[in-house]
């Protein structure tokens, strides 16, 4: 049975003209895009979606980097879909991602690593109902 996770293609991957390469990856990995917008995140909405990693080393320059720019965020779903979606991923540090994986293709450093994806089945419904209505989802799954 399919599942639904949330990507977010960051802004430096939007600013170098990479989305579209990396939602065709993900589409080739099985994934099917469910809801999917283009926004830019206000320093408010950034640090309440990142709102855990408040008070650590790297949530300010965090913030910083996501709203930068405009991002994507895209509803998608597949079998396992959060658990797919790390693994396609890659790891956080694109030098230590597998090769295959969007970050070891498309990011350039451990702060700008192109993609964002939930990473446990209750962030995935968190996230998903941050950025789309319930009917935005339902309407798209039909």
């Amino acid at each position: 049975m399919d599942s639904m996770t949330l990507t977010i293609i960051k802004p430096d991957s939007v600013a170098s003209g990479k989305a579209g390469r990396i939602l065709a990856h993900l589409e080739g990995a099985g994934f099917s895009i469910r809801a999917m917008r283009m926004t830019r995140l206000s320093r408010e909405a950034a640090a309440e979606f990142y709102a855990e990693h408040r008070g650590k080393g790297f949530f300010e320059p965090l913030i910083e980097f996501m709203t930068s720019g405009p991002v994507i965020v895209a509803a998608l779903s597949r079998e396992d879909a959060v658990a797919e979606l790390r693994r396609v991923i890659g790891a956080t540090d694109p030098a230590e991602a597998e090769l295959s994986t969007v970050r070891a293709i498309f990011a350039e450093s451990k702060t700008r690593n192109a993609i964002h994806g939930s990473d446990s089945d209750n962030s995935a419904r968190r996230e998903l109902d941050f950025f789309f209505s319930r009917v935005e989802l339902v309407q798209n799954c039909g």
